[in-house]
């Protein structure tokens, strides 16, 4: 195990961590590797806060690349860089896309949660919309904001915040209704093609993750609508229109048909088991890319739209570039549970009599036996 003092040296407010280089191990079972903050307290003897803070500070990279999402869980085997040294990497600035006196929505960057999950957590959208409104020179903190819905840490696009009461209630309303248009851009391993996803959601599927059930009247309706846009070697780029709204839904959904999204890092155990090692990619490629809605004062049509950045632009570039995967054989195996095959149907008529005009009689079926088969042999005749 590493030696807890490596790398370190004692200082006016506690131990600093000078330039520091370890390899993430591979994760146990078929279950996600550790996050980034539970490799630096492993590896470094740091407690959770301390470790967190180095994340956000700018001050660990995973494979060359700065990593500010401490919740993040690298690949086994990337060299993981711990360096207090480094200069902390400069705030920018995220747009906001639409903004009047109730509503603001912002493009939201991969790596930041909605809200703040965790006590005192900083750098979350929320922060983001206040600091664009300090760098135009207004009071920040004097105007609350109100959560209508959320987009998931490490999904980028369009996310919309009340500024009023009165909007809050009326934006809850249109989410709660399925009256609001929202579409992913995304892409996924393998081929797939335009269809309908509807299932129902459960917090666990019985391995401790949500997912979906076959219990009738169980769990949470969720619907999902795919369009396939682009078809690449191994991927392919899809649009995704959501009818529900469920947590995690568009995640889960595709990874449960078998066509995980690349950068996945929690819905892959099944895709590990099957079939084999994801895609590596820095980031997870789903991207919400419209949000219309009517406006909750107005009842004005908004209709809102984000590209993708530039970052999930180059990964798609890389997507189709990539040369297809060989394909291994299937081994032949035993279905088991709801999964097993039916059994093939009985051959045709015309079939059968031509297979006996070739081959020969066909072997008779077993058939009940005669009624005097059942009484045992037949009665000799009585002599006159």
């Amino acid at each position: 195990m590493r030696d807890p003092f490596c790398g370190r040296r004692a200082s006016g407010k506690g131990w600093r961590v000078n330039k520091t280089v370890f390899l993430v191990p591979a994760a146990a079972g078929d279950g996600p590797g550790p996050t980034l903050a539970a490799l630096l307290r492993k590896e470094l003897g740091l407690s959770w806060t301390r470790a967190q803070q180095l994340c956000q500070r700018g001050k660990v990279s995973v494979g060359g690349d700065i990593v500010l999402d401490h919740a993040r869980r690298p690949r086994a085997g990337a060299p993981v860089e711990v360096d207090e040294r480094r200069p902390a990497p400069k705030p920018e600035t995220v747009p906001l896309v639409f903004e009047d006196p109730h509503v603001v929505v912002l493009d939201k960057p991969t790596g930041m949660s909605s809200v703040p999950y965790e006590k005192r957590e900083a750098g979350t959208a929320m922060d983001a919309i206040r600091d664009a409104w300090r760098v135009e020179g207004r009071r920040a903190t004097e105007q609350p904001l109100f959560v209508v819905h959320r987009i998931d840490k490490d999904t980028s696009g369009l996310l919309a915040f009340a500024k009023t009461k009165e909007a809050e209630k009326a934006m809850q309303r249109l989410f709660r209704t399925h009256d609001v248009e929202r579409t992913y851009l995304c892409v996924v391993h393998g081929r797939m093609e335009d269809r309908r996803i509807e299932s129902r959601f459960v917090d666990d599927r019985g391995d401790g993750l949500r997912g979906s059930t076959r219990t009738p009247k169980e769990g949470k309706r969720a619907v999902t609508h795919v369009k396939a846009l682009e078809v690449m070697p191994d991927t392919t780029l899809l649009e995704v229109k959501l009818e529900t709204g469920k947590t995690h839904q568009i995640r889960i959904h595709l990874s449960e048909l078998g066509h995980p999204l690349v950068g996945e890092r929690v819905y892959v155990r099944d895709y590990l088991r099957k079939v084999g090692e994801p895609i590596e990619c820095p980031r997870l490629l789903l991207h919400a890319a419209t949000l219309g809605f009517a406006h909750p004062v107005t009842g004005a049509k908004i209709s809102l739209k984000s590209d993708p950045p530039p970052a999930f632009e180059r990964q798609v570039k890389l997507m189709r570039k990539r040369r297809p995967a060989p394909v291994l054989p299937r081994v032949a195996s035993e279905p088991s549970g709801r999964a097993r095959t039916a059994a093939p149907p009985p051959p045709a008529a015309g079939a059968a009599r031509s297979r006996a005009r070739t081959n020969g009689p066909a072997p008779r079926a077993a058939s009940a036996p005669s009624s005097r088969a059942r009484t045992g042999a037949a009665r000799p005749r009585p002599k006159r």
